[in-house]
């Protein structure tokens, strides 16, 4: 049976860069870094940019999308997003070639090579903001980050996957003792904003089935949260349930690194 490689080149407040690849079909989930640091990421891979099929864009937020246009222009590469992000992005990626425009629409299948793309909604303070829900040869991935509050779309996407990269943001105690302006907080804690590592934590055990292998903890916060701490009270609230990690146990859970490939996983 063919296999799916992901990786995260990028996952966190400044920036997310997602890599999803087969043998044939190789695809980006955001690209909110430089053009060059995408491609150095691609090439800890192994993988060239020109080997780049598409870029699905989630929203249109500059740690999502700073080089989406510059690697589009320079690989000729297609951009996937719904049309509310189309609307509000342009100024931030610049001139993309007409034929590489590709408009995705929540809650309908894109079907790309060997990939069928589920877009679904998510609840964020943007404009027309989607998650992805990727399947391939039996198996199923899925990028939801982003996450204001949990809604009925988010956990019917993130069910039955095997593998699943959920934001696991922020430590609500540390933002509201943090640095940031009041706002500031109110957006980050808001229904949408960022989901927090606590409901992460409560959303894996809602979701979790014998076929979950793999769980990433993605988009952390560099100043309301660690590595350690998001790990923590994800692991903690699993095993609370009965749910236990590691090799040895149900699920594999890794927390994405802000830059740089730390981990290939294969399914």
């Amino acid at each position: 049976m063919s296999e799916i490689q992901f990786a995260t080149i990028a996952s966190g407040s400044k920036g997310n860069c997602i890599y999803i690849g087969t043998e044939n079909t190789k695809i980006l989930i955001d690209a909110g870094i430089s053009g060059k640091k995408a491609e150095q990421g691609l090439s800890e891979l192994g993988i060239k940019g020109e080997e780049i099929d598409a870029v699905f864009v989630t929203h249109e937020h500059n740690d999502h999308v700073d080089g989406v246009g510059i690697l589009s222009r320079r690989y000729d590469i297609p951009i996937y997003a719904t049309e509310g992000t189309w609307d509000n992005m342009p100024e931030k990626v610049g001139q993309i070639r007409e034929n590489n425009r590709r408009a995705v629409y929540a809650g309908e299948m894109c079907a790309f090579n060997e990939f069928s793309i589920q877009p679904f909604n998510i609840p964020h303070d943007a404009a027309q903001p989607v998650g992805y829900r990727i399947n391939a040869f039996g198996k199923t991935l899925t990028v939801a980050t982003d996450i204001g509050h949990i809604t009925d779309d988010v956990m019917q996407n993130c069910r039955d996957c095997d593998l699943l990269l959920l934001e696991s943001n922020h430590d609500v105690g540390m933002v509201h003792n943090g640095p940031y302006p009041y706002p500031l907080k109110r957006r980050v804690l808001g229904d949408f904003g960022h989901l927090s590592n606590e409901n992460c934590g409560k959303m894996i055990t809602d979701i979790c089935t014998s076929r979950l292998k793999y769980v990433v903890l993605g988009h952390l916060s560099g100043e309301n949260n660690t590595p350690m701490l998001a790990y923590n009270t994800s692991k903690a609230i699993m095993q609370g349930v009965g749910i236990e990690i590691g090799d040895n146990g149900d699920v594999n859970m890794y927390v994405a690194a802000p830059f740089g490939v730390k981990r290939r996983i294969t399914i």
